[in-house]
């Protein structure tokens, strides 16, 4: 019998967390958020409030006393964390800080919470106390651990036997076995369970067999790890910060379960707000695949009858055959008929075994795996009555690889959005990327609010006015950086219109030249792997630079020696557009070979296009342009990352300078660089860098 791992915590656990979070104080109104705001910033050695971080913060302040909405724009250098940190402590209540990323998650955690509480404690009479809240499977499962030994063998590291522990494990899952072990340990002695505080980490077959996702837990009532359960005690924790910082994809998930996952809460703070309607998206989307209909009905075996099992496995050999049947790609018309088989067959399977499971109770004898089995037999049902709907409102698609999928999601998330985000509380929404050719519109229209008024032309030496709707305004703060002084926007306008997908021939001449000329220092953003690959040959048999690629080891270590190396260069694809960051001259030319429209064959984003095509717009201005430019925009923003910094920006893609229309819109969703299509006058500039 494995040791009870949460025994320890039947013991200390009061002692544990029952004062770990003091008792809230209502906070004191006797200083404003710009005074928070310069104290923190004097806390910094050096630090100086900037025009832009103030601006920022006087304008949430304003949202907030008046219950607009605010979309700010604030870009890189900004200091936008501490900006809207500031006003946000002058809440009472819990404040709620949705990232999109887990660097900037980190960054509030670790540096900014930490570094403007201190800060401000004398102002405020106290420290204000802050909690990081995640999805559930972020967290070990107490149960799940206990009893991972007793899965079923074709989902399970286990086999019946002995050893150290009282576990034997399979052959070939000897190291996940260790793994499972090593986490056993580690949880006894963690306060969090929080799987990024694993150090050396686990892989994701290893955490799945000791984490729990939201469908399948039992709940904290009904299950006998309940008051022990990391999960809950981070909620708990939630519930009594100033600041909880959350990630999108839980914030979507909160929504559309009624919003009862992030604690109570007036104001919301979404960082990285560019990426929140993907976000949504991505939780609103379903699938069903083979292997999951397989696993799920392993799960149902030991609850329901011999028969309704095999209707299971029915279902599922049914899926495979009409996965198999239909092209990838996206479904337009009618589901094809294997496909619809397939659903009814499931829908009916599991429609079965949900009502043999029946309700589960508190005294039931294995109350986590009944639960377990009840909540993929329930998400399979619900996807396959989804798909078997024919909602118009909905996109299908199959996908081959890496594994055959049937994958459901909306058409859009703007309504969603409309409906659900701005209910009850005030959104402040925030990015250096959310005005496209140059106002907020598109970017506004995707979060779900209305815009009513389009700005008038700005008169010279006037102040902006930008788009606002019923209740929401707008706000661009600008960035401290002097681009134009700072950078170069270069445009290869002499090149052929890109065709074939990798590296043309003219567009490898052309990458040569500008690395030549600056001797490395390149950050090569690609569209597609093959023509990174192609790049990264063609620099390795031409120069003696050492030349990086993505995914020939792990990103961190990549992006560490580039930083480390002036003579390097770091190429890759679309996760080196954003969220990489090399300040100084370790990166001072960053190429981009050609302009990141969505594929034809993404099928979202080609659904999209169709639908504004049928209402009798352009789907190919309405969706293909805004993806591209929030994508340009982004990895452009890859050069200048302080106020020394100084560099190129080449675009291999002559578009940028010739496409009537999108051409000038994508360019005026870019930073303001000086702007050339001069090849002679670029590469002086960059032997100059070389030299400096």
């Amino acid at each position: 019998m494995v040791p009870n791992p949460a025994a320890r915590w039947k013991t200390v656990g009061a002692s544990r967390y029952g004062h770990s979070v003091p008792p809230k104080k209502k906070r004191t109104r006797d200083h404003s958020a710009l005074d928070l705001l310069e104290a923190a910033v004097g806390a910094v050695p050096g630090g100086s409030a900037r025009p832009g971080q103030q601006a920022m913060t006087a304008a949430i302040t304003t949202a907030i006393e008046s219950g607009d909405h605010l979309l700010v724009q604030a870009g890189t250098g900004t200091g936008k964390s501490l900006a809207y940190l500031a006003p946000a402590l002058t809440v009472d209540g819990p404040v709620v800080i949705s990232t999109a990323t887990l660097a900037l998650q980190s960054q509030l955690v670790e540096k900014d919470l930490p570094r403007i509480g201190k800060a401000i404690a004398p102002l405020l009479g106290r420290e204000p106390t802050f909690a990081l809240l995640k999805g559930r499977h972020h967290y070990v499962c107490l149960a799940k651990l206990e009893h991972s030994d007793e899965q079923d063998p074709q989902d399970s590291l286990f086999d019946a036997g002995s050893s150290g522990s009282g576990v034997k494990w399979l052959g070939e899952s000897g190291r996940l076995g260790k793994q499972i072990e090593r986490i056993r340990d580690w949880a006894m002695e963690s306060d969090t369970g929080d799987r990024d505080e694993l150090d050396p980490g686990v892989d994701d077959t290893a955490w799945r067999m000791v984490s729990t996702p939201a469908r399948e837990c039992v709940g904290a009532s009904r299950c006998s790890y309940g008051p022990e359960c990391f999960a809950e005690l981070s909620r708990a924790r939630a519930r009594e910060a100033d600041v909880v910082v959350t990630n999108h994809s839980l914030l979507s998930v909160d929504m559309m379960a009624g919003r009862h996952i992030v604690p109570e809460h007036n104001l919301l703070i979404i960082d990285e707000a560019h990426e929140l309607a993907d976000r949504v998206s991505s939780a609103a989307q379903a699938e069903l695949t083979p292997d999951t209909v397989d696993r799920t009905a392993r799960a149902a075996r030991p609850f329901v009858e011999g028969e309704e099992y095999q209707s299971l496995l029915e279902a599922a050999d049914a899926l495979t055959v009409g996965l198999a049947e239909t092209p990838a790609g996206r479904v337009t018309g009618k589901l094809p008929a294997g496909i619809v088989e397939a659903c009814t067959l499931l829908d009916g399977a599991t429609r079965r075994g949900l009502s043999r499971i029946g309700e589960i109770k508190a005294d039931d004898p294995d109350p986590v795996r009944k639960q377990q089995a009840k909540a993929l037999l329930d998400e399979v049902s619900k996807t396959a009555q989804r798909l078997l709907e024919d909602n118009e409102h909905d996109v299908v698609w199959v996908e081959h690889e890496p594994r055959r999928a049937l994958v459901v999601a909306p058409l859009s998330v703007a309504g969603l959005l409309g409906e659900k985000l701005y209910e009850d509380r005030t959104v402040i929404a925030t990015s250096a990327t959310l005005t496209l050719g140059g106002n907020f519109d598109t970017l506004a229209r995707s979060l779900g609010l209305p815009v009513s008024s389009k700005p008038p032309a700005a008169k010279p030496g006037a102040e902006p006015v930008y788009a606002s709707g019923p209740g929401w305004k707008s706000l661009d703060v600008g960035s401290p950086f002097d681009y134009p002084k700072q950078g170069i926007l270069y445009v290869a306008a002499h090149l052929p219109r890109p065709a074939a997908s990798g590296l043309p021939d003219a567009a490898g001449a052309e990458l040569l030249a500008l690395v030549e000329a600056l001797g490395g220092r390149t950050l090569g953003l690609f569209s597609s792997r093959k023509a990174a690959q192609q790049a990264a040959e063609l620099l390795r048999a031409k120069t003696n630079l050492a030349v990086l690629l993505q995914g020939d080891e792990a990103l961190p270590l990549l992006v560490r020696k580039f930083r480390e190396d002036r003579n390097s260069c770091l190429l890759g694809v679309m996760s080196l557009w954003q969220g990489v960051d090399v300040p100084g001259d370790a990166c001072q030319l960053v190429v981009i070979d050609r302009l990141p429209f969505p594929r034809p064959d993404e099928p979202l984003a080609s659904a999209r296009s169709a639908a504004v095509d049928a209402g009798g717009g352009s789907g190919f201005a309405a969706v293909s342009v805004p993806i591209a430019a929030i994508r340009l925009a982004q990895g452009v923003g890859r050069l200048i990352r302080s106020t020394s910094d100084k560099g190129v920006v080449a675009v291999l893609d002559s578009r940028l300078e010739t496409a009537r229309g999108y051409g000038s819109f994508l360019r005026a969703s870019l930073p303001p660089f000086w702007y050339t299509t001069k090849q002679e006058i670029v590469l002086k500039s960059l032997k100059r860098l070389s030299e400096s």
